[in-house]
């Protein structure tokens, strides 16, 4: 016993020494929260929502394996519907002295009655004056002055490794405290466009959603949203809405109810390494327009399919999903400088945004028929078996000239090209002849990266193909 304490020892103060000075260095202390949950616990409140369900009374489960099955739900006289109350638990905080509060869009939604709990254990009934399920976030009021409102930071400021606080009510217990550290910022979620979220390791669960994520300031500097889990519980990772997207949105539904995107009207996909390397980029950056919508404010700025766009007002653009945050950031109406890139060199655009509508359909899936065999073309180079589209068929795509794919096979095929594709242009330029298709890729040299242009269910998009070496 002796022995181990004493080895015990020696590796603590081992592990406690500096090398290059020979100075031993004390542990750095854990933060304490204890001050912090006692000045700014106070502006946390708990949100409880009841909304009335309605539900279709069907035949009881279980019975489909019966004979008698078809008989009931072919004579079983109608059932009426079922109602009953439904209510569910998040949090919030308060904004200002006069009663705004905070929270999530998912938290109130559908709600018929909104229940606020204050740290002093008041309630109030509160109304929505506004909420955006794009960023997920909702702005409440309450009849009350004088309130305990948080301290605002800024998400920008916040670093990687930075410790973070949690206050909330998951699973109902109120005014909960938990901490950990930024894991990642920007994180980009599925159909989350519009959010660079805050990843932390700080434990959220069900009922947090909502609530203020601090700094060791004390300030708010994220709004707690989400959860990555397959369990429905916390599982170490967890997401805030950066509290400067919460704030602009807040400030928008405060003035008008809504909040006001701009558009520019395109669509976009991601530069990949060959993508890069096929439009004469030295890596991967930005957002490939893959489309223009005719007549649009980009169209009309002079923008193609093809253009990459490195930056925003001159702020670069990593990503697809950085693009379509920067652009619904801007106010309509707002002209933003884009900085493309094109036939291989910059070039500065600027651009007017229209307002996007909520209702703007998206584009539908049309349907193809493929062709007829006349207008066949072989580039075995590229594993490709094409045939040019007729007039009507043209017309159901929208262009001048395409050719549709026949038969992927070789690169085509490694590259994810399919049968049925059709494709609309090469390296950034439309298709208007078959004459001008076989020049574009009669400059193609054994391993050049040519970028195909494709139609695919009435969506556009780039892929990149590398022609192997040793082709002729």
């Amino acid at each position: 016993m002796q022995i181990r304490k004493v080895a015990a020892a020696s590796v603590l103060a081992f592990a406690c020494a500096v090398s290059a000075g020979g100075v031993a260095a004390a542990p750095a202390a854990l933060p304490d929260f204890t001050q912090l949950v006692k000045n700014e616990g106070r502006s946390v409140v708990n949100i409880s929502t009841t909304q009335t369900v309605r539900e279709q009374a069907g035949l009881p489960q279980g019975l489909e394996g019966d004979p008698f099955f078809e008989f009931f739900r072919r004579f079983a006289p109608p059932q009426p519907p079922r109602e009953y109350q439904a209510s569910s638990l998040g949090s919030g905080f308060i904004m200002s002295p006069d009663g705004y509060i905070l929270t999530n869009a998912h938290v109130i939604a559908r709600a018929d009655e909104i229940k606020v709990t204050l740290g002093d254990k008041r309630e109030f009934k509160a109304r929505v004056v506004g909420s955006d399920a794009r960023t997920d976030v909702a702005l409440l009021k309450i009849d009350a002055t004088g309130l305990p409102a948080a301290r605002l930071g800024k998400a920008d400021d916040v670093a990687v490794g930075e410790w973070v606080l949690a206050i909330g009510s998951p699973f109902g217990f109120e005014n909960t405290v938990t901490s950990g550290i930024v894991s990642a910022k920007g994180r980009q979620l599925p159909d989350e466009s519009y959010v660079p979220f805050i990843q932390t390791d700080a434990a959220i669960n069900p009922g947090n959603s909502g609530g203020p994520l601090f700094n060791l300031k004390g300030e708010v500097v994220g709004v707690n949203s989400q959860i990555y889990s397959r369990s429905g519980g916390f599982m170490g990772i967890s997401f805030a809405i950066p509290i400067d997207v919460a704030l602009d949105v807040a400030d928008q539904l405060k003035k008008s109810g809504k909040v006001a995107r701009g558009r520019i009207g395109v669509s976009v996909q991601e530069v990949n390494k060959d993508l890069a390397a096929s439009f004469g980029l030295a890596r991967p950056e930005g957002a490939l327009i893959n489309s223009v919508e005719p007549g649009g404010p980009a169209a009309r700025a002079g923008v193609r399919a093809g253009d990459i766009v490195l930056a925003i007002d001159g702020k670069p653009i990593a990503n697809g999903a950085d693009l379509q945050r920067a652009i619904g950031m801007i106010r309509p109406g707002s002209t933003v400088n884009l900085q493309l890139w094109r036939n291989r060199a910059p070039l500065a655009v600027s651009v007017r945004a229209e307002e996007l509508k909520e209702a703007d359909p998206r584009l539908a899936e049309r349907e193809y028929r493929a062709p007829e065999e006349a207008g066949r073309i072989d580039q075995g180079k590229l594993g490709l078996t094409l045939a040019e589209l007729n007039a009507a068929q043209l017309k159901q795509v929208g262009v001048p000239y395409a050719l549709v794919v026949q038969n992927a096979g070789a690169v085509a095929a490694r590259a994810g090209i399919v049968r049925g594709d059709v494709i609309v242009g090469v390296a950034g330029e439309a298709l208007s002849s078959r004459a001008q298709f076989q020049r574009l890729l009669s400059v193609v040299k054994p391993g050049d990266v040519v970028a195909l242009q494709l139609w695919r269910r009435g969506n556009l998009l780039f892929v990149p193909l590398e022609v192997p070496k040793g082709t002729p």
